[in-house]
């Protein structure tokens, strides 16, 4: 499949070609062939796809991975991807997370101040911006119907049996980097969880034949 990488920016499309999906195990690659399975079959009938990544306090591991669902579907030219996240309750992007994101490449730009304060994000200079702020997961801001909930952490997969207007909804979990906050590993696991979504999220759009 072609790539399409004219309007990306350097550093991120620097940071992509260094990805090695190779180093996802085949247990892990069953746990993403939901996603991809979606995914697949939205593309072939020509349907919008719609990904919300729910985590409990859409603070960190539902932004890393909406942020790098939205920028594989546009390196892998898989049109009409809208990438969410929510929480089941809204706190606050984690500072952590968005400054892992500028390490990557990534634009970020504050919208508001507060305590949870609008990031705009971009991967490009061409294309819309992700916006980047916590919310419940049934928030205006997020769809109502036809979209996968895909849930990234254990405490949402296990308090949301149930996701209202989901298709579908896919547990794809990772482990907190919240472990480490206020520790001398923090900027460290901040980035290798970035990485391991980075490269399950490479590994899913790459499977998809448009």
């Amino acid at each position: 499949m072609s790539t399409i990488q004219s309007t990306m920016f350097i550093e991120i499309e620097t940071f992509i070609k260094k990805i090695k999906p190779e180093t996802i195990s085949d247990e892990r690659k069953e746990i993403l062939k939901p996603l991809t399975e979606f995914i697949q079959t939205k593309v072939l009938n020509q349907e919008e796809i719609r990904l919300n990544f729910i985590c409990t306090h859409n603070s960190r591991r539902s932004h890393l991975s909406q942020v790098w669902a939205q920028t594989m579907a546009f390196y892998f030219n898989i049109k009409n991807v809208f990438c969410y996240s929510g929480g089941t309750e809204a706190t606050a992007m984690f500072p952590m997370a968005a400054e892992t994101l500028k390490n990557a490449g990534f634009d970020i730009k504050p919208l508001s101040e507060g305590k949870n304060p609008v990031y705009r994000i971009k991967y490009a200079d061409n294309e819309h911006p992700m916006i980047g702020f916590s919310k419940k997961l049934d928030d205006d801001f997020n769809p109502k119907s036809k979209f996968a909930a895909i849930m990234t952490c254990d405490s949402a997969n296990e308090a949301c049996p149930f996701v209202f207007g989901a298709e579908k909804r896919i547990p794809i979990t990772f482990e907190d980097p919240k472990a480490f906050d206020n520790t001398p590993q923090q900027a460290e696991k901040y980035q290798e969880r970035s990485v391991q979504i980075a490269t399950e999220m490479f590994y899913v759009f790459s499977q998809i034949n448009s």
